[in-house]
């Protein structure tokens, strides 16, 4: 059983294939002793389950804005206002237009917005959605407003062939996340 530390990090799940490695940096940061809450946009259901999370962090997954927990209390305004670090992975195109535009149409949009730690995104998407002046763009929005961004890396796309914009590794996700909440 992993030894509590006292540190709070909320995983934002944006939905792309990559989903499936925020269950590992789940369960590796729960094992580490921080507490894990992990908000998900709409579409990352297409690819990961809720349950998934659950499980592996021992809450439920944020699904909306109006959600409540089994005690009363509103999740996306305790993760927002506890949290030590946010992490949104996989950063999609998508994700990162409507963090850039100051979007909040879901609880992974909306979190951006309320919390008051430090964000790591990581972007996920092939090499030619990264390219794109639009995506390039919004990157520069999120780094001009102090988000880290951490990737893509160069490696095997879901399309079958190598190039940028493969979503770092959970263990590069996971060493970042530990230095960020200074327990690395």
């Amino acid at each position: 059983m992993a030894v509590t530390v006292n540190k709070r990090a909320v995983l934002g799940v944006g939905g792309g294939i990559a989903a499936y490695k925020v269950a590992f940096l789940a369960s590796r940061l729960v094992q580490s002793g921080v507490s894990v809450r992990v908000a998900m946009t709409p579409s990352s259901l297409n690819f990961i389950g809720a349950v998934t999370f659950a499980g592996l962090t021992g809450s439920q997954p944020i699904l909306s804005s109006t959600q409540v927990d089994h005690n009363g209390s509103v999740p996306h305004i305790d993760a927002a206002q506890n949290a030590d670090v946010y992490c949104i992975a996989p950063a999609t195109a998508g994700v990162l237009a409507q963090l850039a535009s100051g979007a909040a149409d879901d609880p992974v949009a909306l979190l951006a917005l309320t919390v008051k730690c430090p964000i790591v995104v990581c972007p996920a998407m092939n090499d030619a959605m990264w390219h794109a002046p639009a995506v390039q763009a919004n990157i520069e929005t999120l780094k001009s407003r102090g988000v880290e961004v951490l990737g893509p890396a160069t490696g095997h796309l879901a399309e079958g062939y190598d190039a940028i914009g493969r979503m770092v590794e959970p263990e590069a996700m996971l060493e970042r996340l530990l230095q960020v909440m200074q327990l690395a």
